[in-house]
């Protein structure tokens, strides 16, 4: 049976945009980058995978390990799961960085949601555990 989610991915065109929001933007703990292939980040007990978008629908060469080509051509969401005060000191971040908070409100089990954007468009949550009863 299915634990968790080990990883999850989002893809962009803009590499070094995108290590720069994810690394320096939201403090996020680097784990590796290859190239202008992808940047991979420590998220919690997770991994949060940042893939070049053309680069991952190349095949892998002879002499790579075998993963498949894999992407997506529109815009994905995460939600990072923080506590109301890590929330807090997000929109403060946030706000400093200059980027615009699309949303910041509560859900119907009381739940708090923030939501913006990286650079390449796709949609970040920040969201209290709660909102799932975790």
């Amino acid at each position: 049976m299915i634990d968790s989610i080990l990883e999850t991915a989002l893809y962009v065109d803009d590499l070094d945009a995108a290590e720069a929001f994810y690394g320096e933007r939201l403090g996020l703990e680097r784990v590796l980058r290859a190239g202008d292939r992808h940047v991979f980040y420590r998220c919690g007990p997770g991994i949060l995978l940042i893939f070049n978008r053309a680069e991952t629908l190349k095949p892998p060469p002879d002499d790579a390990l075998p993963v498949p080509p894999h992407g997506t051509p529109g815009p994905g969401h995460v939600c990072f799961r923080m506590d109301g005060p890590a929330i807090d000191r997000m929109v403060e971040k946030l706000n400093k960085a200059g980027i615009v908070i699309e949303s910041d409100f509560r859900w119907p089990t009381g739940a708090r949601s923030l939501y913006f954007r990286d650079p390449a468009g796709n949609s970040l949550e920040c969201a209290e555990p709660r909102l799932w009863n975790l």
